[in-house]
């Protein structure tokens, strides 16, 4: 049985709250912090401004309502002075383990939102930078400056749902500052380690059975005509060398005659010329494949113009 160790971590609290820290460890009477009771535990003060409404406890978790501000007071949209660009900020664990409730020379730490090191997170913007705020490559998506966005973030994500989730884009016309949106410029990017330097377009499924079943379908007939071929030459190759004349002299057998094999050869002769038509119809078969499933031009193609992954 895997053994359960409870992580209690004092370091980065404040001197006075230490000694409390202590005696509480020590009391009969505090279940310190077991049970969902309290716990002393070390939290750094939040730099709130002026526009921002802020809901939080002694625990380190926050609902920040404002303006977008991805940093200090003087950033995002709300810190160069914007309107319509209100935010939501849910945090649980703001500086994550770098926590602490005072520096080393006694003074009361302060944070502001850290879209890099907090522990997890569900940002709102109306207007943001979402891209740039939380540092993500682009992958085949234009940067997204200027707009709404919702982020979520921490160690782990999970999206549940009971019966099915959609992922689905360019529901509408107009985007949240009333610019038109493009159609063709936006798809779902599958980024795996925030790298994009592998991107490839995601496969169409039934496009690619398709293409691949028509690739066995011609790879067959190819063995087909190569065969009639084959058994065509075998036959050619049996009659000529079966073949043999007796000599007037002695009435010994003389080596095969090809003038005497002449109705054979014409015969094998129109064989091949049917073989060699074949293949030159494969052969445009195949190319009409690859256009129409393999390049970008073709009704089939087998790619997603839109999704990508790595």
């Amino acid at each position: 049985m895997k053994s359960f160790s409870k992580a209690r971590i004092k370091k980065g609290l404040s001197k006075s709250l230490q000694g409390s820290y202590t005696r509480e460890a020590r009391s009969k009477h505090t279940r310190g912090g077991i049970g969902g009771g309290t716990i002393l535990e070390p939290v750094p003060g939040f730099n709130e401004v002026p526009s921002e409404h802020v809901i939080s406890n002694k625990h380190n978790a926050y609902i920040v309502l404002g303006r977008d501000r991805p940093g200090s007071r003087m950033t995002g949209y709300g810190g160069r002075g914007d309107t319509h660009c209100a935010s939501i900020d849910l945090v649980a664990g703001r500086l994550s383990y770098l926590s602490r409730s005072e520096n080393d020379n006694g003074d009361k730490i302060f944070a502001d939102p850290n879209f890099k090191i907090d522990a997890a997170r569900i940002y709102i913007s109306q207007k943001t930078d979402i891209d740039k705020n939380f540092q993500l490559t682009n992958g085949k998506l234009p940067e997204a400056n200027t707009r709404s966005a919702i982020a979520m973030k921490a160690d782990g994500v999970r999206i549940i749902a009971r019966e099915g989730i959609k992922l689905v884009t360019g529901t509408d016309d107009l985007n949240s500052q009333g610019s038109k949106v493009s159609r063709d410029a936006y798809g779902i990017n599958l980024i795996a380690g925030n790298d994009d330097s592998s991107l490839q377009p995601i496969p169409k499924g039934d496009n690619l059975v398709d293409a691949l079943t028509k690739i066995v379908e011609h790879i067959d007939r190819v063995t087909g005509i190569l065969d009639a071929f084959l058994m065509s030459q075998i036959k050619f190759n049996t009659a000529l060398g079966a073949h043999v004349h007796i000599s007037p002299f002695f009435g010994i057998p003389t080596a095969p005659s090809v003038l005497a094999s002449g109705a054979s050869i014409m015969s094998n002769t129109e064989k091949l010329s049917l073989i060699k038509s074949s293949l030159v119809s494969e052969k445009i078969n195949l190319v009409t494949m690859k256009v129409n499933y393999l390049t970008p031009i073709g009704k089939n193609y087998i790619n997603s113009f839109n999704n990508y992954s790595n």
